[in-house]
């Protein structure tokens, strides 16, 4: 089925990402993995290549142009080049909306410019070692002392958190008022008392680190709080919709490139004198596989279309989310079946792709967090 929801801009601008792809992350993936972490120098490359900030005004060196399609478009083609991609959508589909939506103009003078060039590179920092998805059990606090807010805390798990420059801290101000008690922060590299511990090793996505991080008696400035003092739950709730669309458009893409990446071999591959593909289960395996993923990417489209339009609910990127990561999973977990012992071994994208997909249904929130939110909008 044709799709209808991309310009031809957006193509043109797709061949950009791809070209970007190929000159400036494939010759350096398998240093990158090796290392854990992706060289700084690819976010300046980005911002030349036009790939951020691009939903930034002009007037603070973006491109000035507010349509998640163009997110739609970097996040199906990181999906679809595989491993070792800096974290682009992290930096454009979840970063980018506290900063436009919530800075003031003091603070988007500051940070703006060198977010839209590659120089500034951010990250959201919620999750603690006793906090996942339930935000109500974070415990770093910062209490007012004259202009500066004081915050003490540990952070885990955090994309992007050792090369970060920035990072939106979510915090306790008030602990006594609930989900009215929670403000957002801005930390910045070099404050005193700030400081990060490892680069966490991880099942995949190697090249993308991911890491602890530790406030001891930092002193935030009031000038750095993001949006209002007791609001950083609504914040998050407001731009949680994006994110878990960027997630869904991921997974369909990227289950779409194992899909047929799967399908060309087991065209080719031979077993008892015919293609793999040719038995009858694997026939009927891979015509699920098809239908599922044509499906998912009416209903994401329909979503992307929603989020240009500015009527995007929680509700509906909730259900893209759990939806299309658990049908990712299932769909590569069925392609490295097909490829047999060959789909076990890491020189094969399959393999890493199994890997890498795994996390899908737990970052951004859970499959379980995402079906309890469908669940209260039935009124159960």
């Amino acid at each position: 089925m044709r799709r209808t929801i991309f310009e031809p801009e957006h193509e043109q601008f797709r061949e950009t990402v791809r070209q970007f792809l190929v000159r400036e992350v494939e010759p350096h993936v398998a240093r990158w993995e090796a290392a854990g972490i992706v060289d700084r120098e690819v976010y300046l490359a980005g911002g030349k290549y036009g790939l951020l900030g691009f939903n930034v005004p002009e007037e603070f060196g973006g491109g000035g142009v507010d349509d998640f399609r163009f997110n739609a478009v970097v996040s199906e083609e990181f999906a679809r080049f595989g491993s070792g991609v800096p974290a682009f959508t992290l930096h454009n589909d979840i970063l980018a909306p506290y900063l436009l939506s919530l800075a003031t103009p003091e603070q988007k003078q500051r940070w703006l410019p060198g977010f839209a060039r590659g120089e500034l590179i951010a990250a959201v920092a919620m999750t603690e070692p006793g906090a996942g998805s339930d935000l109500a059990g974070i415990r770093s606090s910062a209490v007012r002392d004259g202009e500066d807010w004081v915050l003490s805390g540990a952070k885990t798990f955090i994309s992007s958190g050792i090369n970060a420059d920035l990072v939106v801290v979510v915090t306790r101000t008030d602990p006594e008022a609930g989900h009215k008690g929670f403000t957002l922060l801005v930390v910045e590299r070099d404050m005193p008392g700030f400081t990060r511990g490892r680069n966490l090793d991880k099942m995949g996505q190697k090249a993308q680190d991911t890491a602890e991080l530790f406030f001891d008696q930092v002193r935030v400035p009031a000038a750095n709080v993001l949006g209002q003092v007791g609001r950083g739950f609504y914040h998050l709730m407001h731009n949680l919709p994006s994110e878990r669309l960027s997630i869904a458009i991921s997974a369909v893409a990227g289950a779409r490139e194992v899909f047929d990446e799967t399908l060309g071999y087991v065209k080719d591959r031979k077993a008892f004198g015919q293609p793999v593909g040719s038995f009858q289960y694997n026939k009927f395996q891979l015509a699920e596989m098809e239908t599922e993923l044509e499906i998912a990417e009416v209903y994401v489209d329909r979503c992307l279309r929603a989020v240009v339009d500015g009527e995007l609910t929680a509700v509906e990127a909730s259900k893209a989310k759990w939806w299309t990561t658990e049908l990712q999973k299932r769909v590569v977990d069925t392609c490295v079946q097909l490829h047999g012992g060959y789909g076990y071994m890491s020189e094969y994208s399959v393999s890493r792709a199994y890997t890498d997909t795994r996390i899908q249904t737990i970052y951004g929130g859970t499959t379980e967090i995402m079906k309890d939110i469908i669940g209260k909008s039935l009124g159960l």
